[in-house]
């Protein structure tokens, strides 16, 4: 499995033999270096969203067309991506995914996160884009619990038990989500991560600037800090 981040929430994570983007904000993230869009979008089968705002959608619907990729997300926001053009399956929180057949299945659930979710990033008024999410991602021996954008919720004592994730994908950058220290509390408290790969800081003002605090919180080689482009292999 090889997780590589593309900045700020967005992530290519190729599992079995599928290769998934989740939150492909490519064009104006300052994170990411947009003459490389190719090398993160390559051979993606699938896409998953976790909300609607600017910072995780806005250049969905290109990356989508490029790569010909069925764009997985909550209802509410798979209604207004379809009637953009896209190719769009809209699902549920308790709801499954199945991608692939055999061992080489994987499968994305999708979970509550406490957030908002709107289209900002066009002209006029935002326009309500159902709620927000996370998803936990089974494959290969593992379950990858993807946040979104989200605080800590009691909800995530049931998704511990329930799904037994062993790898953490979790926004910590603070002002919009979580930040570090609230992010070490939810690894300590709720769940027992063998990796954390801090998202959702660094690409403004606003949010962390490092991921020191969370590191220093948990065990040594528990926290990977995660560089642009840069694939974790687990």
């Amino acid at each position: 499995m090889k997780i590589t981040w593309l900045g700020h929430s967005g992530f290519r994570i190729e599992i079995a033999d599928q290769v998934l983007l989740i939150d492909p904000w490519i064009a104006g993230n300052p994170a990411f270096p947009e003459e490389r869009a190719d090398e993160a979008t390559k051979g993606a089968t699938a896409i998953f969203l976790t909300h609607g705002h600017g910072d995780h959608a806005s250049t969905t619907l290109p990356v989508a067309q490029k790569t010909d990729a069925m764009i997985y997300c909550i209802h509410e926001l798979s209604i207004i991506l379809g009637a953009e053009g896209a190719q769009v399956t809209g699902f549920g929180k308790g709801g499954t995914i199945t991608l692939g057949e055999g061992e080489n299945a994987v499968k994305v659930t999708m979970v509550n996160a406490v957030h908002s979710s709107s289209i900002d990033f066009k002209d006029g008024a935002p326009q309500y884009a159902g709620q927000p999410a996370g998803f936990m991602i089974s494959g290969e021996g593992h379950t990858i619990y993807v946040s979104g954008d989200t605080d800590i919720m009691a909800d995530m004592e049931w998704f511990a038990d329930l799904h037994r994730p062993d790898i953490g994908l979790l926004c910590a950058g603070g002002h919009y989500t979580m930040d570090m220290t609230r992010a070490a509390y939810v690894c300590q408290k709720f769940f027992d991560f063998k990796t954390v790969i801090p998202c959702h800081w660094g690409t403004f003002p606003l949010l962390a600037q490092s991921c020191d605090e969370l590191v220093y919180a948990l065990e040594d080689g528990v926290v990977q800090v995660p560089e642009v482009l840069v694939p974790i292999e687990i």
